[in-house]
C-alpha cells in the first residue's frame, strides 16, 4: 500500500535513511513513543549508537520498552552521566534536548525531532521555542558532514505556530553554503505538521 502524499513524518524518514549506515550514530532529539528512536535504531543497526531525549519519564519508559522488543541494549542515562561514550546500543537520556552537545561523544550522522507534545500524554508538557532553537543551533554545528536533520512541525496545538514561525526563520537563515534545504508542506491545510530537512554539506 502506498503511503499517503502528505505523511511529512514517513518523508522524513526516507529521507534521513538515505543518509544513515549501519554503525554510525545518530540521534532522536525528541523520543516521544519510541517510533522514531526505533526506526533510528533499524538504520545504525546492533553496531551503531542511538542517543534520545526526553524530559518525560514516561516517554522513555515507553521507548525503552519499545527497543527492548526489538532486541536493542538499552541504557537509561541522566545529566550526571555527561558526555556518553560511543558504543552501540541505545541510550536514552532523561533531558532536554537543548543539552545535546553535553552528552555527545562524536557527529551523528542524522538527527530527527518530532514537536508538540507527547501523543497520549499531557498535552501541555510541550517542546518550547527557545529550547527548540538550541536544540537545533546546536545539531547543525554538530552535526557530521553530508549528514541529515530532519524536524517535524505541529502548528495545530497552543504554541505550535510561534515555535513553528521560529524554525522557519531558523532553517530559511542558514548559510547556504554549508547547508542544503528542504522544507515539505501541506499547503491546502495550514493547521497540518510541516517537514524541514537540512543537510549539512561536506
Amino acid at each position: 500500500m502506498s503511503k499517503t502524499l502528505t505523511h511529512v513524518v514517513g518523508r522524513g524518514h526516507e529521507l534521513l535513511a538515505e543518509r544513515i549506515r549501519k554503525g554510525q550514530l545518530t540521534v532522536d532529539l525528541t523520543s516521544g513513543n519510541g517510533y522514531d528512536t526505533l526506526m533510528m535504531y533499524r538504520l545504525v543497526g546492533s553496531s551503531g549508537q542511538v542517543i534520545a531525549f526526553d524530559i518525560q519519564p514516561q516517554a522513555l519508559q515507553i521507548t525503552r520498552q519499545r527497543l527492548l522488543d526489538q532486541g536493542a541494549v538499552v541504557r537509561m542515562r541522566n545529566v550526571d552521566q555527561a558526555p556518553l561514550e560511543l558504543l552501540p546500543g541505545v541510550d536514552l537520556v532523561e533531558a532536554g534536548h537543548e543539552t545535546l552537545k553535553v552528552f555527545l561523544p562524536a557527529a551523528p550522522q542524522g538527527i530527527i525531532a518530532n514537536l508538540g507534545y507527547l501523543p497520549g500524554g499531557d498535552q501541555q508538557l510541550v517542546t518550547r521555542p527557545e529550547s527548540t532553537l538550541q536544540a537545533l543551533q546546536q545539531s547543525c554545528e554538530w552535526l557530521a558532514p553530508e549528514g541529515r536533520l530532519a524536524v517535524v512541525v505541529y502548528p495545530g496545538h497552543p504554541g505550535g505556530a510561534e515555535e513553528g514561525a521560529l524554525v522557519d526563520n531558523f532553517f530559511a537563515n542558514l548559510c547556504e553554503a554549508n547547508f542544503q534545504v528542504l522544507q515539505l508542506k501541506v499547503v491546502s491545510r495550514p493547521q497540518s505538521p510541516f517537514l524541514y530537512v537540512a543537510e549539512k554539506r561536506d
